[in-house]
């Protein structure tokens, strides 16, 4: 089956190019409507549009031929979730550590989405086609913490539009090595793929941009707890720039010495805050998530 959607244009969006407008108009992704245009599925009186940049005329009415999305061809799997924030558009989750988000070798049906798909069921819309959870943002297996996942194809471009202009605002909590000087300051050093190690991130020269602000919340004897704002999301960024300024986080066998200090095993990193614009209502909204407890213990046992 497929959905009938149809736009009028009107004089003053007259010569725009038809991807744009329609995406515009009819709240899909750019690129969605791309894929639907070169299926053939985009009409103006009675013809077939097929270019992308064709330029819209004042009066046309173009009738856009949707069809139903096709169901991912991934397991769901009943994984225990923890909601923050549910609605027809979007969810919260406070995702713990040790949970992969995207299903890859050794994960096939125990990560973030195999749980989003059991969970949500009938009610996921279609992004990009697909009946997929959308996952605008990426926490790493072993960091805990808030992420935002889109239920349909128009939360996922307006949260990906938030993330781009970076309005969309993450802070973590991370317990690193040594006492930061000065105790509150930015990183501003370009991130990518090590030439050493491939399967590292590194601070390089013509990386891709990369600015971490922190803050130290508490002093230990040796460490410190920071709490850390994102002004781009680039992969593995705060464990990246933490251990570039030479306080690599507490339990980071990848980015820091190798072994279990402190007796935790892993990264002592925690996505604590996130903020957003509803992208329907268009509400600014805040979520906060508490310490775990494998994070308390360490900081309480540091303070002792």
């Amino acid at each position: 089956m497929s959905v009938h959607k149809t736009v009028t244009v009107e004089p003053s969006d007259a010569g725009q190019r038809l991807d744009k407008y329609l995406a515009a108009h009819l709240d899909f992704s750019r690129s969605r409507i791309g894929q639907l245009i070169a299926q053939g599925r985009v009409t103006a009186g009675g013809a077939t549009i097929t270019e992308a940049d064709h330029k819209v005329k004042p009066g046309a009415i173009y009738t856009v031929s949707v069809p139903d999305a096709v169901p991912l061809d991934l397991k769901a799997s009943d994984v225990k979730l923890e909601i923050v924030f549910e609605d027809a558009h979007l969810l919260v989750i406070d995702k713990p550590a040790g949970m992969t988000v995207h299903p890859g070798p050794g994960h096939a049906d125990d990560t973030l989405v195999n749980a989003l798909l059991a969970h949500c069921g009938d009610s996921l819309s279609g992004i990009g086609g697909v009946a997929r959870p959308g996952i605008v943002h990426r926490i790493d297996k072993d960091t805990s913490g808030l992420l935002v996942v889109a239920k349909n194809d128009a939360a996922h471009q307006s949260l990906s539009a938030q993330l781009a202009a970076r309005t969309l605002k993450r802070q973590y909590l991370a317990v690193v090595k040594g006492v930061p000087k000065p105790p509150a300051g930015k990183v501003d050093a370009p991130i990518g793929r090590s030439a050493k190690n491939r399967k590292k991130m590194a601070v390089i020269k013509g990386g891709r941009a990369a600015v971490t602000h922190y803050k130290t919340e508490d002093i230990f004897a040796n460490a410190a707890l920071l709490r850390c704002s994102l002004e781009t999301g680039r992969t593995h960024q705060i464990r990246v720039h933490m251990a570039h300024l030479g306080h690599p986080i507490v339990g980071d066998a990848v980015y820091g010495r190798k072994g279990k200090e402190y007796n935790f095993p892993r990264q002592a990193l925690h996505a604590t805050a996130l903020t957003l614009v509803h992208p329907v209502t268009g509400k600014v909204m805040e979520f906060h998530s508490e310490l775990p407890e494998d994070m308390r213990e360490l900081v309480e046992g540091l303070r002792e």
